[in-house]
This record gives structure tokens, C-alpha cells and sequence, in this order.
């Protein structure tokens, strides 16, 4: 009797332990391809894996690989990912040009406002209208970085006639379309060999954000940095955090509920907020070092709108032609960057 009580008190106790501690312990590996000292590393995935960590009660825990540690350049994250490789990857659409059509349009030439509501605006519009450009992946999060600014090594522009020929690199294919368009010479790269290129010449300078800068040392290589300001970025560069559906899909319900308590729209914001406090950090260890930063006056930055018009409207036809509205596309994402702005 006393064995058949005592059992019965051990179910009854086990059965308020949180269904979180019962779960088995589940390792992500994390990858991405920026040294561990950048800020999305520091900033984002660390804090984002505590997160998860601690609400899981220890049953989630990352593994995180650095600067491309599981092999492979930037542009293969992808495959990683849906390969199983990784389980979690940090990576850009602008790296594999062609995968990401219609939220390629976050990246448009003076297209986005300010971090977080244009983040908010990509998250919205990739649920509505991209998904199946994720087909394997569980979005975790999806958002644009800072306005990305003109690092050059040895020359001032501050009319597109300064910009002619200067060989610029650039961060994606629109990226690249908006250089064109500007008649700089674009060259497209991943951030890790920018710094190399630049070093020895084989470009004039790059488009990037500030948060980038400290981690490639762009403000050891370059002396003058164009800021477009305004209220629309020059550009942007659209980033997704990515999960491998099928491992995903393998996690008990209460571990799912962890991941998605930590995924969405304001987990989008939040990572772009930490890009933004990145920006400033990049922009004040550039201005400490005497480089010289400035602004494209506003009469001129209103003659750099009108030549990137067409990358907008090639953009358009491009989509159209894959058999979707692209005008309405683009209008409704511009409306949802609109509603987040105010």
C-alpha cells in the first residue's frame, strides 16, 4: 500500500513540474559570417540565444558560429540552413540575388524611413506576400539595416558628377542597379572582402552602413563618408534570421512557443533597433578618428532621387513579369512603411 502511495504522490508531483524542464535538452547551431566581435553578434544573436535559453529554462541553447566557422561563404548560408547544416542563420537576400524577388523591394532607392518602422513594414509584407520565397525556412525575423552611406578612400563626391566612374561597392542587386544609376561603377561583394578590396585599391569606396564600419575597419580605409539624410534612406540592405522548418517542426509544443514568443513583427524590431545603436556607435568612432563626414546637400540628394527613379520602375516590370502585380506590390509595401513611420 505504501509502495502504491508513494508512486501515486510522484505522478501527482511530476505532474506540476512546467512542461518546459520535462522537454530534452535541444542544441541550435547558429551561424553566421561576421566576426564574434561585431555587433550582430554581440548585440543580437547572443542576447536573442540568452533570451531563448532562459525562457526555455536551459532546454534551448545555441551553438553559434561566427564568421562562417561551418565552412563555406556568405552566400551559401542559405543552403546551409535548408540543408540542415545549420539550424539558424543570420544572412542577406542581396547575397544570393534572384531567391528573394519580392522582398527584394525594401531595398528600392529611397524607399525606407527609420529602422524599426520600416523592420515592422518587412515583416508585414513578407507574411503576406513572400513566404513562398521561404519555402524550407521559418522566419524568425526579417528587417532592413541603417541607411546605407557612401565610404570613400581618397575623394570627396558631393555631385553625381563627383560619383562618375567611381568604383563603388556595392550590397546588393539593387544595390548595385542604384550605383549604376547614379553613373558610379559598381562592384558587388560581401562585407568580408570589402575590406581587402579597399586596402589595395580595387575599389574607390563602399556603400554601407555605419554599424558595419568599426568590425571591417572602413573608417581606417576611408577618409570621407556621404550621408544622403532626408527622411528615405539611399538604400538599404534587407537581413533575415532564418530557422530550418523541419527542425522547427521537430520540437516539442512547448519549445515551439519559446521560438515564437521570440519571432515575429516586434522581434524585427527589436534586432533593427540594435543595428540602429550600431550605426551611431560606427558613426562616432569614424567622426573621433578625423575623418571627414557630411551631408549630400538636399537640392542634390533631390537629383540623385530623380536618376534612381528607373530602378524602381524596372523593379516593377521585372516582378510583373513573373506573372504578379508588381506596382501593387510596391505600393503596398511603400503603404506599410507609410503606417509604421507615423
Amino acid at each position: 500500500m505504501m509502495k502504491v502511495r508513494s508512486l501515486l504522490l510522484g505522478l501527482a508531483a511530476a505532474s506540476v513540474i512546467p512542461a518546459v524542464a520535462q522537454a530534452q535538452e535541444v542544441v541550435l547551431k547558429v551561424a553566421h559570417f561576421l566576426p564574434p566581435v561585431s555587433p550582430a553578434h554581440t548585440k543580437f544573436i547572443t542576447p536573442w540565444c540568452d533570451k531563448i535559453a532562459a525562457e526555455s529554462q536551459g532546454k534551448l541553447k545555441c551553438q553559434i558560429y561566427p564568421a562562417m566557422q561551418l565552412g563555406g561563404t556568405p552566400p551559401q548560408l542559405l543552403n546551409q540552413v535548408r540543408d540542415g547544416v545549420a539550424d539558424i542563420v543570420w544572412t542577406l537576400p542581396g547575397y544570393t540575388p534572384g531567391r528573394f524577388p519580392t522582398s527584394e523591394v525594401f531595398e528600392l532607392p529611397f524607399f525606407t524611413t527609420t529602422h524599426e518602422a520600416s523592420s515592422r513594414a518587412m515583416w508585414d509584407f513578407v507574411q503576406a506576400h513572400s513566404m513562398k520565397e521561404f519555402a524550407g525556412l521559418k522566419p524568425l525575423a526579417t528587417w532592413v539595416n541603417g541607411p546605407n552611406v557612401l565610404h570613400f578612400r581618397d575623394k570627396q563626391v558631393k555631385t553625381l558628377d563627383d560619383l562618375k566612374g567611381v568604383k563603388v561597392r556595392a550590397p546588393s542587386r539593387l544595390g548595385t542597379k542604384l550605383l549604376a544609376s547614379l553613373g558610379a561603377t559598381p562592384v558587388g561583394m560581401p562585407v568580408p572582402q570589402m575590406a581587402e578590396s579597399l586596402s589595395k585599391g580595387v575599389i574607390d569606396g563602399a556603400l554601407i552602413p555605419w554599424e558595419v564600419v568599426p568590425a571591417t575597419k572602413t573608417h581606417e580605409l576611408t577618409k570621407f563618408h556621404a550621408e544622403a539624410g532626408g527622411e528615405y534612406a539611399m538604400t538599404t540592405a534587407t537581413m533575415i534570421f532564418v530557422m530550418n522548418q523541419k527542425k522547427y517542426d521537430s520540437l516539442p509544443p512547448e519549445l515551439k512557443k519559446v521560438i515564437d514568443a521570440n519571432s515575429g513583427r516586434e522581434t524585427s524590431a527589436w534586432v533593427s533597433a540594435q543595428f540602429m545603436g550600431a550605426d551611431a556607435g560606427g558613426r562616432e568612432a569614424t567622426v573621433a578618428r578625423g575623418n571627414t563626414v557630411y551631408q549630400i546637400p538636399a537640392d542634390e540628394i533631390a537629383k540623385w532621387q530623380a536618376a534612381a527613379k528607373p530602378v524602381a520602375e524596372e523593379w516593377i516590370k521585372e516582378i510583373s513579369a513573373k506573372g504578379v502585380d508588381g506596382q501593387k506590390l510596391h505600393d503596398e509595401a511603400a503603404a506599410l512603411v507609410s503606417q509604421y513611420s507615423k
